[in-house]
């Protein structure tokens, strides 16, 4: 570990400001030869005492000594750790009767640190931690145990602990600020396939279930995240979690919130509660008695418990409500179901229902009852929610934003339904949690934040994302700070010589997982189910999409397991559960379907190399299996059942079919295809446009169709022309195909500039000709000039050529989303649409010239944005957009409910439009984008200039002079 890690001798706890209290940094000894600390805790809640074991444990990671824990003053001497309240009576012993905390002991969830020399006869020096409330003496322990090098990962992801041969703390008088959220917590959602799993057959077998056990353990790692809120796990056959004995009792000790999902009302679990052969139909019209009293049940038995009560009414799960025709009759029925619920409320808990934390969730088909006109109590919160792809619908608009009840957000990092689940692999880009998270804290959504985190793992990293976030939002205003966050946390795990690396390799991780969830390779759908089809990665066109693919995934996993053999063994499985399982396992998923789809078009082809390509998508997904069964071994097998590779059995998850059809009677031993050719039966060929002084390279394929040894040799390649190989030999046994690639050496070619070259391909006696041509159009034009390449354009729109804001409307750069890395967006969030009718005055604008050297027919611009949606209820998802001098056509990239458009935006990450060009003449162009509505993201335009070429599903190079 010392080369893991960088070993210290005293753990200097960052200097932070301190708020009217003395400043001077005493070292406090927690153990060294001459000195063992005592930990003294007030004993006012169970969770006082949890911490003090907890934190004795921690010191007993680090140092190999555990110290001796007491409630009683008398008993402590020496060097005292100190753990409680700030205004019990044990704390005030240490910091005084009158402490002037000028208002801080008044402040949610917060925590303080002061090192006090003899604050008795028998105590030389005290070290506390003094908390506002119970959860905020958690944050200030656990805080403590985090930088002395005990990680909040370090039992749900093995994180081993660096050994210390002397503890020492450096640390300023501290108070901390309150949390920016209040609420902020997770949902165990569709745990079939692991948590439920692992918890009833390897953690938990006692109960068969997720009882207190596993409860403790997740409670733990919430306030260690400094979260405070669950929804418990409810998916049909999961017991309920006021069913278990122990649950109850476990969250009032660890002072966890208790709430429930959206489609469970009053704490209650309707999947395993529910019985309709006893209690009828839960439906409140006809039968309101019996879901009255099943609601008021709960409410009595959950007194004692510190809750959120969820408000509302939907169907027994994720479904419509029962008893209502259309959205009128549903949003009368919501109002008559909020009232009763309030006074159930106000009869078993306060009074004052204002006084009980309440949430109505906006979510689904409940967003159209609320649109209808339904009144929700102000100091209920608004909780919002994404549309379970990372894309948050809606948020409060300016008059929702002063309610009492404030807003909140429910989003997802796992889901199962429609267009297709995403329950496997953790791959919702950091970017984008952050950017949408940010976008709901600036419209004043801070009182809820709720992520559905699936199982847990392998949704670590997002997790912890999510809590920091919840934490500490104004930290993350500046986008690029995202990279730095994601370095630290891998730092903080596996040392600052790997951890910058690792980091590195999950952002390219997120990068392509945003393009294509590993979920959604199979160009499948769900609910309905549908079958697997080809995929829209190219193997002809744009250098191969197909194999570019394969390649960056190749790359990643290179990396991973480079890194693997340099970690030490203490780190291996905290590695493989973070970082290799997670990246493999999305590498081979991709590669199955890639090479599948090769194996399958190739075997059209004839090619005799499709049958290789076949037995490695198999390979693929043997592998897969392969590296899951290791998941669920690690660490002595203390995960078993906790990874499943195929959730719910989904058609994407099995082998994909691979058909090749019996070439009979092949004449040709040998076939030759260049790019952008899909028919290798043209005598000759001609190779895609080169625009003068491009690093482009083209490829040409020479492959066998049936087994026999060729030669093949390329000439009269002009010596401006650079191939990677010039000969060969294809045999069946060692290789059956050759893939050439041509480029052009610029340097050589500015001696004649040749407009045309041409060169053959000798193979068995036979020849075949390519041609290449140059476009030296661009030659003239002005140097990071947009330019029509190979019949295309290709524009990242934060590479605008000028920009033109208005005061505070503006188009602002948002690092790390999108294809291209980086979105225009249009701000400010908390502003009014501007006005059509007055763009080219009123409005921001992004400015791009654009050199299209020839005519062109009906050519087309298609502008790709994030499929955000409307801001608010006032805005929609609006741009205007003006052609050289023609009119401003208003696009709108706004979709509605789950139409096959939304659907498939969420399956790419990206929203298109398609604008038809009118090209005036040949020369500059000007591409002019005005802002509209404030939220929308563009990421890149492509011109097709060409018709008959296909369009690419992968982001391109941008085409600059």
């Amino acid at each position: 570990m010392k080369n893991t890690i960088v070993s210290f001798l005293f753990i200097l706890l960052l200097l932070q400001k301190s708020a009217a209290q003395n400043n001077t940094a005493l070292k406090f000894e927690v153990f060294t030869k001459d000195q063992k600390a005592t930990i003294l805790y007030d004993s006012a809640t169970p969770l006082d005492s949890i911490l003090a074991h907890s934190l004795s444990e921690d010191i007993l990671k680090v140092t190999g000594f555990k110290p001796l824990i007491t409630k009683n003053i008398a008993t402590a001497s020496g060097n005292v750790i100190v753990i409680g309240h700030c205004q019990s009576e044990l704390l005030k012993s240490f910091l005084g009767k009158n402490n002037d905390l000028k208002g801080f002991e008044k402040q949610w969830e917060s925590y303080l640190y002061k090192t006090i020399l003899k604050p008795n006869k028998k105590i030389a020096k005290a070290f506390v931690i003094a908390g506002t409330d119970p959860r905020g003496t958690a944050f200030g322990v656990f805080d403590l145990s985090q930088k002395i090098g005990v990680s909040p990962w370090y039992w749900w992801a093995d994180v081993p602990v660096v050994q210390q041969k002397e503890l020492v703390l450096t640390q300023n008088s501290f108070q901390s600020k309150s949390p920016s959220v209040k609420y902020r917590g997770i949902f165990l959602n569709d745990e079939d396939w692991g948590l439920r799993p692992w918890a009833s057959k390897t953690f938990e077998p006692e109960v068969g279930n997720i009882g207190p056990k596993t409860y403790s353990k997740i409670f733990e790692l919430l306030l260690r995240l400094k979260a405070n809120t669950i929804w418990p796990a409810m998916h049909e056959g999961t017991t309920a979690f006021f069913k278990i004995p122990g649950n109850a009792k476990i969250v009032e000790e660890y002072q966890i919130v208790v709430g429930s999902s959206h489609a469970e009302p009053m704490l209650r679990n309707n999947v395993d509660e529910w019985k309709e052969k006893e209690m009828g139909h839960f439906n409140y019209v006809t039968n309101r008695e019996s879901v009255h009293k099943y609601w008021e049940d709960r409410v009595k038995e959950s007194k004692n418990v510190d809750a959120i009560y969820s408000l509302g009414m939907r169907g027994i799960h994720d479904s419509g409500m029962e008893g209502v025709k259309n959205n009128k009759e549903g949003a009368e029925l919501l109002t008559q179901v909020l009232d009763d619920q309030r006074k159930l409320i106000q009869k078993h808990i306060n009074p004052d229902a204002t006084k009980v934390p309440q949430a109505f969730t906006v979510y689904k088909e409940v967003l159209e009852l609320y649109d209808e006109g339904l009144h929700v109590p102000d100091d209920v919160t608004l909780v919002w929610t994404d549309d379970n792809y990372g894309y948050i619908r809606r948020l409060s608009n300016a008059e929702e934003q002063k309610r009492s009840g404030g807003g909140g957000v429910y989003y997802h990092a796992s889901y199962w339904g429609r267009p297709h689940d995403y329950l496997w692999l953790s791959t919702t880009h950091p970017a984008l949690i952050r950017e949408e998270m940010m976008k709901a804290y600036r419209a004043n959504c801070k009182e809820i934040w709720i992520l559905n985190v699936g199982d847990i793992k392998p949704s670590e990293y997002n997790m912890q994302l999510f809590m920091d976030m919840g934490y500490d939002a104004p930290s993350f205003k500046d986008a690029t700070n995202l990279k730095k966050h994601m370095a630290d946390f891998y730092s903080s795990i596996f040392g600052k010589k790997h951890g910058k690396s690792i980091a590195d390799i999950k952002w390219s991780y997120y990068d392509l997982a945003f393009e294509r969830k590993p979920e959604f390779m199979g160009w499948s759908q769900t609910e309905p189910t549908t079958k697997v089809s080809q995929i829209a990665y190219n193997p002809f066109f744009f250098g191969d999409e197909n194999q570019t693919r394969i390649t960056k995934y190749q790359h990643l996993e290179n990396q991973v397991a480079s890194l693997k053999d340099k970690l030490l063994k203490d780190l291996q499985d905290a590695y493989f559960q973070l970082v290799y399982y997670p990246v493999k396992a999305s590498s081979l998923m991709n590669k199955k379907f890639l090479y599948a789809d090769k194996a399958n078009i190739y075997g059209k082809q004839g090619r005799l190399n499709a049958k290789g390509y076949t037995l490695k998508s198999e390979n693929a997904y043997n592998e897969i299996k392969s590296i899951t069964q290791e998941y669920n071994q690690i660490a002595n097998r203390k995960w078993n059942f906790m990874m499943d590779m195929s959730p719910r059995k989904l058609p994407v998850f099995q082998m994909p079919t691979i058909e090749i059809p019996l070439q009979a009677d092949v004449v040709d031993s040998v076939g030759i295809l260049v790019e952008n050719e899909t028919n290798s039966s043209a005598n000759d060929s001609k190779l895609p446009m080169y625009s003068q002084d491009s690093n482009t390279s083209h490829f040409v394929d020479v492959f066998l169709k049936k087994k026999a040894v060729v030669s093949w040799k390329l000439q009269n390649l002009p010596d401006w022309v650079i191939a990677n190989k010039k000969n060969g030999v294809l045999n069946a046994k060692e290789s059956n195909n050759e893939r050439i690639l041509i480029s052009i050496n610029w340097n050589k070619w500015n001696k004649e500039k040749p407009k045309k070259a041409q060169f053959t391909i000798n193979y068995g006696g036979k020849t075949k000709v390519a041609t290449l041509e140059i476009d030296s159009n661009n030659a003239t034009v002005a140097k990071k000039s947009f330019v029509a390449m190979e019949d295309k354009v290709v524009i990242y729109a934060q590479n605008y050529t000028s920009i033109q804001n208005r005061n505070r409307y503006k188009w602002e750069k948002v690092d790390g989303l999108g294809y291209s890395k980086a979105v225009m967006q249009t701000e400010p969030l908390n502003s009014m649409p501007l006005k059509i009718s007055n763009l080219t005055e009123e409005a921001p604008c992004l400015e791009y010239k654009i050199h299209i050297a020839n005519s062109y027919q009906d050519p087309e611009l298609i502008l790709y944005a994030l499929p955000t949606h409307p801001v608010t209820n006032k805005h929609s998802v609006c741009v205007g957009v003006q052609w050289n001098q023609g009119p401003i056509e208003i696009i709108e990239f706004a979709t509605i409910g789950r139409s096959e458009e939304w659907k498939q935006n969420v399956l790419s990450n990206k929203a298109s439009k398609t604008v038809a060009l009118k090209l005036t003449s040949k020369g500059m162009n000007t591409l002019k984008i005005y802002m509209i509505d404030e939220g929308v993201a563009l990421d890149y335009f492509y011109i097709n200039l060409n018709k008959n070429n296909p369009i690419p599903y992968s982001l391109l190079p941008e085409t600059v002079r």
